[in-house]
């Protein structure tokens, strides 16, 4: 938050204080039942969270952040990494929670809060402090906390001698001492930044600043927690490299793998909206720990008018399943796309592009169907590599139940051709296209969210392959059907001679 000058800040300050204060009201209790309470609550997490923290700690805890919490809470040496997406409370958990948790159990006497700059670990620890100087509840049970001795907004230590310091990154942390005591839990919030990302040199400099420097101020013999916060931004961040050497490690991205929310919190409606309203690479970064780099193959897609659908021989809907067993669901992306070839060119129709079930796809076919009516004859191909058991059970099931509904069928045929590599694929047969013009968005549906999720996808698309092919995947299926469909052999009579013509 930015304030236009002190006085302000001071005043935004004062009120975040003083809703504290007032949110924890403390029970009226006898000293045995006000024990009982405190040992109760020492011993769980959760209810100590819920108990001090009425207003941080009002939704319900997902079972990751709590398995989260209890590795670094049950180990006193331990190297965690939460890459936890946006909106997932990584800062509250693991940066106010935890640390206070510790601090009453007595099992810390020594934090060091770091971040991308002094302003912003500064404003990552002041939640803390002001609970600790605020917060009836904890002064209630464990006394006052508030020292004479230290008590700033970088740097306090608590009447019961646990100190708190918070640095930015290239700050030196030499010396961050609290008596005899080394820092005993260090915690890394949000210390990666979008430019400095953009540079290798920068970033090698910044981890050697965290191994060299700021890591080795632990004690060798003592306990230490180092639990590092924050969400994969690129490949070469720093909590990227982190991962590699954790001993816990725990990714976990807005959308579960069945493409549910990660924590009730987060509804399904709601995700939906704000990512509709990014760019998927954008979406990929912030919510899915995907960082995604600008694709090296298709830099701009064309759009234009489609021509009348009657004026089509044929068209062809193309589903990219993604479908698996029940025991095994993925988080891919369905797409669908709706392709007819018109004069050398392929038109993008329509197309859908969701996380969604397998039944849900299958109505997309039917929608196609009634979107194209009379106008023109469609070919349904899916993706499938072999007739399996889950290719009927999740495909013609769901397809077998619309028709019942609907009093009518639609014959759907599996694409079970042995496809090459997918990024050869769609770069082989899709990008000559696109560059010479003949692969044609339609204009129509350019604020479609199908149609917007096709296009971020082909603009991400790279020899690596991180991120989510699945609708340029579908339109190569689609290219592939109808292309092949029209490569017939027309014999020209030039007087005596006969020659083979291609159309394609």
């Amino acid at each position: 938050m930015t304030f236009q000058n002190d006085k302000e800040a001071l005043r935004y300050w004062e009120e975040y204080c003083r809703n504290i204060y007032r949110s924890t009201d403390v029970p009226n209790e006898t000293p045995a039942e006000k024990q009982k309470r405190i040992n109760r609550l020492l011993s769980n997490f959760e209810e100590f969270c819920q108990f001090y923290f009425p207003k941080y700690a009002s939704d319900p805890f997902a079972k990751f952040q709590l398995k989260a919490a209890k590795h670094v809470i049950d180990n006193d040496t331990t190297y965690a990494v939460w890459a936890w997406s946006r909106e997932h409370a990584k800062s509250v958990i693991g940066g106010l929670f935890v640390p206070l948790f510790l601090k009453f159990n007595k099992k810390i006497r020594n934090v060091l809060y770091v971040s991308h700059t002094e302003e912003q670990a500064k404003r990552l620890i002041a939640p803390l402090r002001a609970n600790l100087e605020h917060n009836q509840r904890f002064i209630n049970d464990f006394g006052n906390q508030k020292s004479l001795a230290l008590w700033q907004d970088t740097n306090f230590l608590t009447k019961d001698g646990c100190s708190f310091l918070a640095i930015g990154s290239g700050q030196s942390p030499r010396g961050s001492r609290n008596e005899e005591i080394r820092p005993d839990m260090i915690i890394f919030d949000d210390i990666d930044t979008d430019e400095e990302c953009r540079n290798d040199i920068r970033m090698n400099n910044k981890w050697l600043w965290i191994e060299q420097a700021v890591l080795p101020t632990v004690s060798i013999s003592k306990s230490k927690r180092i639990l590092y916060l924050g969400n994969i931004i690129a490949k070469n961040s720093t909590i990227v490299r982190a991962a590699r050497v954790a001993d816990f490690y725990q990714k976990i991205n807005i959308l579960d793998e069945k493409g549910n929310p990660s924590w009730s919190k987060n509804k399904i409606e709601d995700i939906q909206y704000m990512l509709s309203k990014i760019s998927y690479a954008s979406a990929q970064k912030e919510y899915f720990n995907n960082p995604i780099t600008e694709g090296t193959v298709f830099k701009e897609l064309k759009w234009g008018k489609v021509p009348p659908l009657s004026k089509f021989k044929f068209l062809c809907a193309y589903a990219d399943g993604a479908y698996s067993s029940k025991e095994t669901k993925s988080n891919s992306f369905k797409a669908l796309i709706l392709m007819g070839e018109y004069e050398g060119n392929f038109y993008i129709i329509k197309a859908r592009v969701e996380q969604c079930s397998t039944a849900k796809m299958i109505q997309w076919f039917f929608d196609m169907k009634n979107f194209v009516g009379e106008k023109s004859q469609i070919y349904n191909y899916i993706e499938c590599n072999g007739f399996q058991e889950p290719w009927y059970e999740d495909v013609f099931r769901p397809a077998v139940v619309l028709a019942e509904k609907t009093n009518g069928s639609i014959p759907i045929s599996p694409d079970d051709r042995d496809k090459p590599d997918k990024f050869a694929r769609i770069e082989g047969n899709l990008e000559p296209l696109n560059r010479c013009g003949q692969l044609i968005l339609n204009e129509a549906e350019k604020t479609d969210p199908g149609m917007k999720r096709l296009e971020d996808q082909f603009l991400a698309v790279h020899p690596t392959m991180s991120a989510h092919a699945d609708a340029p995947d579908a339109t190569e299926g689609a290219w592939w059907i109808i292309a092949n469909k029209l490569r017939v052999v027309q014999i020209v009579t030039f007087g005596k001679q006969q020659r083979s013509k291609y159309k394609y």
